[in-house]
């Protein structure tokens, strides 16, 4: 790919330009509401809930939470990972398209670079290692890639990588981290915004009917603040808050570069300088899985990760271009982690309440907001009784009703720990660190 040096700077109007270039070839997801989900994360948690924590024997939060899902599940192969695909498609030269594309991944940028090649007519080269699960060899097989299969290590994977480079001179495309792959998953930022925007506009524009009512009841009741309204009592019009999962941390650091300069021009127009989108992160703590937390907390980017966590699309560590973008304040309020058990009872919540079928991955978000007491009162104390609108981002549904059934009838909770680590081609249940 391109130097980075040489690429489109990490700005909100970068992502714009990213959004135009990948428009074309990308579904427009939907944003899907959940008052039954929006009111259990308002409900205090149970004070046992908080018994093994630092609030232990204090009173539980009282957040106030209006939830928006970006349904990325329905994204082309099911996930975000087309948007940077593409984009980093867009970027290349003629020359450099017709020599064709190589990645390493065993998950869902394989399938991403697979069908945005097959759509440009070119050829894609992907390197898997063996212990890929074979559902996602043969849907990146299905998109017209030739797959290279290769040990599991990044050492082991990269060797291939330079041998299938100097066989056919193909431009390696990287899952994370790279700024066009950034830029190109933070389009969902944008496409948040609009579309809550939007939703919200409609709201706050009553039918006759209801503004004869409620004219009678402002002179009645006077102008009382609620939940989604402004202390004046107008019904507010954009995102307070968003929160997405973090492995490699494209998705992320894309989100947080739109949101982070809401003054720079905007397509939008329920961007406004006079308020503030705060991106927040979540991740898996299993086994060490938390790597964006630590670094934070430690002030230093952790360069490995080896955990068996059921979140088997956030293996990964951050990546380094993208750890400038999470590791800044001003753009990343915050990494919070959650737990196994947290994960599935989030992914339960989903599947039976939404009735959408996600993967673990893309629940981590919900988890926080559902059962992290520390964001919990940070919402609590910044948003009062306004509450806050919160995007959460459903980052993939790539997962098999098999895996699902495992999940949940596993006999203990050590078992349903590790019930979605990766099953290798013979069988084998291994644990790796490979590029989402």
């Amino acid at each position: 790919m391109a130097d980075a040096i040489k690429c489109p700077p990490l700005t909100r109007s970068s992502v714009i330009v990213a959004h135009t270039l990948i428009k074309p070839y990308i579904h427009l997801t939907p944003i899907l509401t959940s008052t039954t989900l929006s009111d259990l994360a308002s409900t205090p948690q149970s004070p046992s809930a908080l018994k093994n924590t630092e609030w232990k024997g204090e009173g539980p939060a009282r957040p106030k939470m209006r939830f928006f899902f970006k349904c990325e599940n329905f994204q082309r192969i099911g996930a975000f990972k087309c948007r940077g695909a593409f984009h980093a498609l867009a970027r290349l030269t003629d020359e450099e398209l017709a020599k064709g594309v190589v990645t390493h991944s065993s998950g869902n940028h394989a399938q991403a670079l697979a069908l945005a090649a097959r759509t440009r007519g070119i050829p894609a080269y992907i390197v898997m290692p063996t212990i890929s699960t074979p559902s996602k060899i043969a849907a990146t097989k299905g998109y017209g890639a030739e797959v290279i299969f290769s040990g599991s290590t990044s050492e082991e994977r990269e060797v291939v990588v330079e041998d299938v480079i100097k066989r056919t001179g193909a431009v390696l495309v990287p899952p994370y981290d790279h700024p066009d792959i950034i830029l190109g998953q933070g389009t969902m930022g944008l496409e948040m915004e609009e579309q809550v925007g939007e939703m919200l506009d409609a709201e706050a524009k009553p039918s006759s009917d209801e503004q004869g009512e409620r004219q009678t009841a402002k002179r009645t009741n006077g102008e009382n603040g609620t939940h989604g309204k402004t202390r004046t009592g107008r019904r507010k019009r954009h995102l307070d808050a968003v929160i997405a999962p973090i492995g490699g941390g494209g998705m992320l650091a894309g989100i947080a570069t739109y949101f982070s300069s809401s003054s720079s021009p905007s397509s939008s127009p329920f961007s406004t300088p006079d308020h503030k989108t705060h991106v927040f992160g979540a991740e898996p703590s299993f086994e060490g899985a938390d790597d964006a937390r630590r670094g934070l907390a430690a002030d230093r980017r952790i360069e490995s990760v080896r955990t068996l966590t059921i979140a088997d699309g956030l293996r990964t560590p951050v990546g380094e271009i993208n750890w400038t973008v999470v590791s800044d304040g001003r753009k990343v309020r915050g990494i919070y982690s959650v737990s196994e058990e947290q994960i599935k009872r989030a992914m339960r919540l989903v599947v039976e309440r939404m009735k959408v079928l996600v993967e673990p991955s893309a629940v981590v978000g919900l988890a926080v907001c559902l059962f992290d007491e520390g964001f919990r009162r940070l919402v609590e104390r910044e948003a009062g009784d306004e509450g806050w609108n919160v995007g959460v981002v459903l980052s993939g549904g790539n997962t098999t009703l098999e895996a699902v059934s495992d999940l949940f009838a596993a006999p203990s909770t050590e078992e349903a720990e590790r019930e979605e680590g990766v099953l290798s081609r013979e069988g084998d249940r291994v644990a790796e660190n490979v590029a989402g």
